[in-house]
């Protein structure tokens, strides 16, 4: 039985775009397959976490703006 090479190690910025494109839930199918074979689940959920925080700290921020005025 052939073993499968383990994903590619990618750039944090790759990450990071791809994390950004799945919010948003658009992705083309040959670029997801290409982020499968060099994303490690590691990487991804990493980046995850990232961009939630981000996201919810961005979310709070405009929230507090709005209400002070």
């Amino acid at each position: 039985m052939a073993s499968t090479p383990p994903p590619q190690k990618t750039s944090p910025f790759a990450v990071a775009k791809t994390v950004f494109w799945s919010f948003f839930g658009i992705r083309k199918g040959r670029d997801y397959q290409s982020d499968i074979a060099k994303i490690t689940p590691m990487q991804a959920i990493i980046g995850g976490l990232i961009g939630a925080a981000i996201f919810i700290a961005t979310l709070v921020t405009i929230v507090q703006v709005v209400l002070s005025k």
